[in-house]
């Protein structure tokens, strides 16, 4: 039984493989080289420098994207969640070396991709592998306007301000005023490029002026 079995539920629901046939996605997986590899808490998967040959899709636990100095200082640049592709923007390009790494939070799985063959259609052409393709552009499209939203939040001059901004997006994100972040505090202040102490502070400023009402990572905006 291939490694990747049990996580089979999870690799059907993964937006990559979206439009593909139940019955044809084990012969996709072997098609594409599909190995599962298992990792520990706060492993890398993928480190600053690499080359990756393979796109990676998590198939449990989750993991940051992160970008570290010399100091040791750390920007978030996103998290992935189970069923979500990373590293693919730098796999299809070859010799390309990552500038960012990814770290799991938790113990987890994940399941490499051969993007070689993913770019590679099969000999006959075959609608399910052209749809893989289709998919794979979809994601790398909406990893770019993450991207140019994130660069919307942290381009503004005052915490509050990149607070709001990012804020205000996940409400139209999630459809409501009341919602979840996938972030803690510190994460929060990382992936806004913010001292956590400041947005801390800001955070209960924002409470007391009658903007929002916090509690860890849920959000009501008044």
């Amino acid at each position: 039984m291939k490694e990747y079995k049990k996580y089979l539920d999870t690799i059907k629901r993964a937006a990559l493989f979206g439009g593909i046939d139940e019955a044809e996605l084990e012969s996709m997986l072997g098609c594409l080289g599909a190995r599962a590899e298992s990792f520990g808490k706060v492993e890398y998967l993928l480190r600053v420098g690499d080359s990756p040959e393979a796109v990676g899709l998590l198939l449990a636990g989750s993991a940051l994207v992160i970008q570290e100095d010399y100091w040791g200082n750390r920007n978030i640049r996103g998290r992935i969640e189970p069923g979500q592709v990373f590293a693919e923007a730098f796999a299809c390009v070859p010799g390309a070396v990552m500038d960012v790494s990814v770290a799991a939070e938790a113990d987890g799985a994940v399941l490499w991709l051969n993007v070689g063959r993913i770019l590679r259609t099969c000999p006959t052409a075959c609608s399910r592998h052209s749809r893989v393709i289709r998919n794979l552009l979809s994601d790398l499209a909406e990893k770019s306007l993450a991207s140019g939203e994130k660069l919307t939040h942290i381009s503004k001059r005052s915490t509050r301000e990149k607070l709001l901004s990012y804020l205000s997006a996940e409400a139209r994100r999630q459809g409501g005023t009341e919602f979840s972040i996938s972030f803690n505090r510190q994460q929060l202040a990382d992936y806004l490029s913010v001292e956590r102490s400041a947005m801390s502070a800001e955070l209960s400023r924002m409470q007391r002026d009658g903007l929002i009402r916090a509690d860890k990572n849920r959000f009501v905006l008044k």
